[in-house]
């Protein structure tokens, strides 16, 4: 799920782009609402098929400010792909989608004219592979983030708000699932997102999540539930 059989592809590609001003996380469902004519017409690409696999890369932006993205320096180099799951169009031309990040990638180069929206030049980006010999502690530790992303729920949600990763759930993807349910600050997520060692994925998380729970114990106050949270995945105009 994190890196998927097309992350096995070597050289590199390009694919359309949509920054936001939040990390997407590979296997993590993002839900969008197009009102903006050049991501109009990335939809209509994407539902028609124009747009290969109907996959496209989001992108993080570096800060808030930024109207309008122009080069690589205002969004940051890792980012990931994610497909299209559903699409409704609405009366006046806007969209409801739902998609789901797929792989990660680091953006090479942004061209601006290519298409009605921006297309990056992208390469793949795999984790190392686990030591020898890892596999014990491996389990170990996503037994102990696991513990803490159980106490970080308890803390944020009610009990049918949250759900945890299957027990099946493969070791390089477990961190993501693990960082879905909870809000974490975007340098946070993107950082998870850059770290392509497993076992230090899995360990930042723990930290992130423990880190978290502590907040919320101390300062006697809750996150919104994730249902409410759908405006904060919206996509800043960038007209």
């Amino acid at each position: 799920m994190a890196d998927g059989a097309a992350g096995d592809s070597t050289g590199t590609t390009t694919l359309p782009l949509f920054p936001l001003q939040s990390v997407l996380l590979p296997g993590a469902h993002l839900p969008l609402h197009i009102f903006e004519p050049r991501y109009r017409q990335l939809t209509v690409d994407l539902v028609t098929g124009t747009v290969p696999d109907q996959e496209f890369g989001v992108i993080a932006m570096r800060t808030s400010l930024t109207r309008e993205v122009t080069g690589l320096d205002q969004v940051h180099a890792i980012g990931c792909t994610t497909r299209l799951r559903e699409a409704k169009r609405l009366p006046d031309g806007r969209f409801d989608v739902v998609t789901t990040g797929r792989q990660r990638f680091r953006l090479l180069d942004i061209d601006c004219e290519a298409a009605p929206y921006l297309v990056g030049t992208i390469e793949w980006v795999t984790d190392a592979p686990m030591p020898r010999g890892s596999a014990e502690a491996g389990q170990r530790m996503a037994e102990v983030a696991r513990a803490a992303h159980r106490r970080y729920c308890r803390s944020a949600w009610e009990h049918d708000d949250w759900t945890e990763p299957p027990p099946d759930t493969p070791l390089a993807d477990l961190a993501y699932q693990l960082a879905a349910d909870c809000l974490l600050p975007l340098d946070d997520r993107q950082a998870l997102l850059e770290q392509t060692q497993p076992l230090r994925r899995l360990r930042d998380v723990c930290r992130l999540l423990t880190r978290e729970a502590g907040f919320l114990t101390a300062l006697r106050a809750v996150p919104a539930p994730p249902a409410e949270l759908t405006a904060l995945t919206r996509p800043a105009s960038l007209n």
